[in-house]
């Protein structure tokens, strides 16, 4: 996730800037307190009030935030599509777009143990949403909104030559790609790392997928 602008005086949006990411950061305890309830307890298990008072936040700032207690989860859902993003974006316009789309998902899912630890976070969420129709919902969404926010990523590496249709249709991929790569993972015992870890399955997804589409040959 993108951290706020710093504080500029001639901006005169400092103000601004400080409710963001004091809001950011309320929103990331409330979310990891949802995670760690849901693991422990199952969403049937947990109440908003539960999830509020681990928190450490009021009942109504909760809901200042969050529609439900699922809607909580999704800043650290969605926390893994910006890193995946903005690992892409680092990559050469000149580089193939397949190999550059490989190579950031590979690190995405593998870079850190800190990733290790999220897999392992979003494991327990992904088999919880398997009978909870509204994380389901939520999951779908992040994805979603993963899938719009890759475009322009996508649009800048394959260059101006690239069509709108080619550009949606490797974003829709790459986006189901890893998507699909997660929930086969959760559903299993596989490790974080290795044959058949997330960045092992994103990649055969990957190829899959996208072995036909010009814009990547």
């Amino acid at each position: 996730m993108r951290s706020p602008r710093p504080y500029s005086p001639q901006s005169g949006s400092g103000a601004q800037s400080l409710t963001e990411r004091r809001k950011a950061a309320t929103q990331l305890d409330i979310a990891r307190a949802a995670c760690e309830l849901f693991a422990a307890h199952g969403p049937d298990g947990t109440t908003a009030e539960d999830i509020a008072h681990r928190a450490g936040v009021a009942l109504r700032t909760f809901y200042r935030y969050f529609r439900n207690k699922q809607e909580a989860v999704a800043p650290l859902l969605a926390g893994g599509g910006d890193a995946w993003r903005a690992l892409l974006a680092e990559e050469d316009p000149a580089t193939p777009l397949a190999r550059a789309l490989e190579r950031a998902v590979t690190r995405a899912l593998s870079d850190s143990k800190a990733v290790e630890e999220g897999l392992e976070v979003t494991r327990g969420l992904l088999r919880a949403a398997a009978t909870d129709q509204a994380l389901r919902a939520v999951w779908y969404r992040v994805n979603q909104e993963s899938e719009e926010r890759l475009a322009p990523i996508v649009a800048r590496l394959a260059g101006p030559e690239a069509d709108e249709m080619s550009v949606r249709l490797v974003s829709a991929a790459a986006t189901d790609a890893i998507r699909v790569a997660l929930e086969l993972w959760s559903a299993g015992d596989a490790p974080v790392s290795g044959l058949g870890s997330p960045a092992d399955l994103a990649v055969r997804c990957l190829r899959e997928l996208t072995g036909a589409m010009p814009l990547l040959r």
